[in-house]
């Protein structure tokens, strides 16, 4: 199982530590802009508004979103832009609807995972991080740039976030790998979930990951081959 792991973890886990989080990040960062702030549209299906927003995600997710103008997504779309501002009066409110359509695939992610089987921990952590991958892949750089320099304190925020997600999804894991025996009993669960989030919050902020001149997959990769090795047993890393 150490083998899978190992290969998923550099193309994995590390942006995990910038994307889980966003939902309550666009929406601080959406508080930071009180002219783009909006009544709640209705969550009707809308089929232009989901192409609007299928668009939106490529090119911001690529590109970065300070690069994307309003109106090329209305010419790339062949809609107006009087359509287009009717559902998003400015890009802020754009980005928060791309935040959350990335945010709940994420989340409907983990929890399918984490559902599936969680007495059989080889297969679901391996299916945790395989899953990851596929949702994360699209996160590009410019896009990570642009979050950080337009409102770095925000990343206050994302701590909090992703401190709660690793609690809840990896914490349980943990301790049905214990059960397992395929996790270390003499060390509690919960202490490995600290260790592993102390770890995180020292590591995987933008100024470190500068300092150390590494990318957030690197960082994240190097902490959890740590964790995961001081914390599963020998049949652990058979298995």
């Amino acid at each position: 199982m150490q083998r899978n792991i190992s290969k998923l973890q550099e193309s994995t886990v590390g942006n995990l530590i910038y994307w889980i989080s966003f939902r309550n990040v666009i929406r601080l960062t959406v508080n930071m802009n009180p002219r783009h702030k909006q009544p709640p549209r209705s969550r009707k299906r809308d089929p232009n508004r989901e192409r609007i927003v299928g668009a939106a995600r490529v090119h911001f997710f690529s590109h970065g979103f300070r690069s994307v103008t309003m109106d090329d997504l209305a010419e790339e779309l062949g809609i107006s832009k009087k359509t287009l501002y009717a559902h998003f009066p400015g890009k802020f409110d754009l980005l928060e609807a791309v935040l959350a359509d990335k945010f709940a695939s994420v989340e409907a992610m983990y929890k399918e995972v984490t559902r599936a089987d969680t007495h059989n921990f080889p297969a679901t952590l391996q299916a945790l991080l395989a899953g990851t991958q596929r949702e994360l892949d699209e996160i590009k750089p410019p896009f990570v740039r642009d979050m950080r320099q337009k409102a770095p304190d925000v990343f206050k925020v994302v701590e909090r976030r992703r401190a709660a997600l690793i609690q809840r999804y990896f914490g349980k894991l943990f301790v049905e790998g214990q059960r397992a025996g395929m996790v270390r009993k003499d060390v509690p669960a919960k202490l490995i979930i600290e260790m592993l989030l102390a770890m995180v919050q020292s590591i995987m902020n933008p100024p470190k990951m500068e300092e150390l001149g590494m990318m957030p997959k690197e960082g994240f990769a190097g902490i959890l081959k740590i964790v995961l090795e001081g914390a599963l047993t020998t049949k652990g890393r058979k298995a």
